[in-house]
């Protein structure tokens, strides 16, 4: 079975500094893969370990991805090998999952993508849903659990309401919740064996589409004084007093 486990390279959040008119200065953040997309390496690696196969992690690249450290950490994580595809990754997402799809169609007999909930950065959710339409493949969201079984993969999805359980088709796109597992941490053995394993990268599709939207600005929120109001009195009189506040906001 092969999986590819799509990766995106985002800024360390306590590495960003806001600026006096809430712009983000990013001079000074490291970079790091984002958290939801090593929750999609983890899962891919749990299946590959059940039930064999490989598996590829895949990236828009830039210059984040560019560092070797970087690809040594997503690397050690469990990934056999890392394709990286040329161009910049803050593009929109028809942009990114028009050059993910292609990449898909390159590596071949792909039965399973994944992807995390949202990339650490935008969290637009919106890849993961354009790249299984580019690639004409069932696609699910919200996925909490999953399992091969024979020809198609049993997931659970929570809903507000209970948890949805759904066979899928392979091959499929899956996009996983930060709660399906906790992805693993690398140990020395896995940093030193990281730098053996194969990177490749790769030229983005000719013909790749114009953005479809644009970055009209990114500002932090407005930072408000606490309300610092104090609730005194008996139990029963402090929560009906919270109550009350509660109803007028």
């Amino acid at each position: 079975m092969r999986i590819v486990a799509c990766i995106k390279a985002a800024p360390e959040d306590q590495d960003i500094h806001v600026a006096p008119d809430r712009t983000l200065d990013l001079s000074r953040a490291a970079w790091k893969v984002g958290a939801y997309d090593l929750n999609a390496v983890e899962a891919g690696r749990r299946l590959v370990d059940e039930v064999g196969g490989e598996l590829v992690g895949l990236s828009m690249g830039g210059e984040a991805l560019a560092a070797t450290k970087l690809r040594k950490d997503v690397l050690s994580r469990g990934l056999d090998r890392l394709v990286v595809v040329a161009g910049d990754p803050a593009g929109d997402a028809l942009q990114t999952a028009t050059a993910l799809a292609a990449a898909v169609n390159e590596i071949g007999d792909v039965d399973l993508v994944l992807l995390g909930a949202g990339s650490a950065d935008r969290y637009a959710q919106q890849v993961g849903t354009v790249l299984g339409a580019l690639l004409g493949r069932p696609t699910l969201n919200a996925v909490d659990h999953l399992e091969v079984q024979r020809d198609h993969v049993r997931v659970e999805r929570l809903l507000e309401d209970g948890v949805q359980v759904v066979d899928v088709p392979l091959p499929a796109v899956l996009a996983v919740t930060s709660g399906i597992n906790t992805p693993r941490i690398a140990g020395m053995k896995d940093i030193l064996a990281a730098g053996k394993k194969p990177v490749l990268e790769v030229t983005p599709p000719v013909g790749a589409p114009a953005a479809t939207t644009r970055t009209v600005s990114v500002l932090a929120p407005e930072q408000k004084d606490r309300g610092r109001v104090l609730v005194e009195g008996t139990a029963t009189e402090v929560a009906q007093q919270l109550a009350q506040f509660l109803k007028a906001l």
